[in-house]
């Protein structure tokens, strides 16, 4: 009996898991839509424009840095290679290293739960576990589901409450993550007037919060999901992993993956006031 609810209670929190997994992946079907790819078409074709742009900038630059003595060809070229490179991947690496961790996550989820063990299998444990049997004295453990824990109906009633808030939360926080990407991937095509001309901080930021959210999507339902299983045989560990499932986005900003887009859309925003006045000088500059 207690084999048959270990697979039970496994095939079901397997089930959550590989749910958040198609979740995930709704998000990396997001980008397959028409329209969205036409978006991304656009900034894309938007980041080519501001490429370009900041290469005659750059070029500008370069020559009146270098009638002073201060310029350096070898340096402008690396930042044009760095900018090329900026614009050849900012809208499709990101995508597939979502879909990478959304992958990984359901492997990851469906290995540890069992997801997908049969009953025969199961049976054939069965099968061994009595073959071990050597007296009447081994068998007299019935199974315990947690309920030496659950003394009083407020227990539950706080167990079943923390469950559902733990398991809510994350599941609106993968129901908004393909839209936070596509947002993510929109800015990103301002930072390339900037990257050409040697200042990638901005781009670098924008760079983490796309590992961020990644790591984001990979590590919140892995530890729902650790959670659900630990509840199984510790049910105060269980509901603390999965409570703290809700606070990696806090913990990686803390180490600079910060997965919210307010700060990088208001970066982007003085990088392209930045473009507009640079560009206003190099014409009056022309004239």
């Amino acid at each position: 009996m207690g084999n048959l609810m270990d697979w039970f209670y496994g095939q079901l929190v397997g089930f959550l898991g590989n749910f958040f997994a198609i979740m995930g992946m709704m998000g990396v079907e997001l980008f397959e839509l028409t329209w969205v790819q036409s978006v991304v078409t656009f900034f894309s074709q938007l980041g080519w424009a501001l490429f370009g742009v900041s290469v005659v900038v750059c070029c500008f630059e370069f020559g009146l840095d270098y009638s002073t003595g201060r310029g350096s060809i070898q340096q402008t070229a690396l930042n044009i290679v760095k900018g090329f490179l900026a614009v050849s991947l900012f809208s499709t690496v990101p995508v597939r290293l979502y879909e990478l961790s959304v992958t990984l996550q359901g492997q990851f989820t469906a290995e540890i739960t069992g997801l997908g063990t049969s009953i025969g299998e199961v049976g054939r444990q069965i099968m061994e576990d009595f073959s071990a049997v050597t007296s009447l004295s081994d068998m007299t453990g019935a199974p315990d589901f947690m309920m030496s824990m659950l003394t009083s109906p407020i227990m539950l009633i706080f167990c079943v409450i923390a469950m559902g808030y733990a398991v809510i939360k994350i599941f609106f926080a993968n129901l908004k993550r393909g839209g936070i990407l596509l947002i993510q991937i929109a800015v990103g095509s301002l930072y390339m007037f900037s990257v050409p001309r040697g200042y990638s901080d901005g781009f670098l930021q924008w760079m983490k919060q796309v590992i961020g959210l990644c790591l984001t999507a990979f590590l919140q339902a892995t530890i729902l999901t650790a959670g659900l299983l630990a509840f199984r045989e510790h049910l105060l560990l269980g509901l603390g992993l999965m409570l703290s499932a809700g606070e990696v986005p806090r913990i990686a900003g803390t180490f600079g993956l910060d997965t919210t887009t307010r700060a990088n859309i208001m970066s982007a925003v003085y990088t392209a006031q930045a473009a507009v006045n640079t560009t206003k000088a190099v014409a009056a500059a022309i004239k």
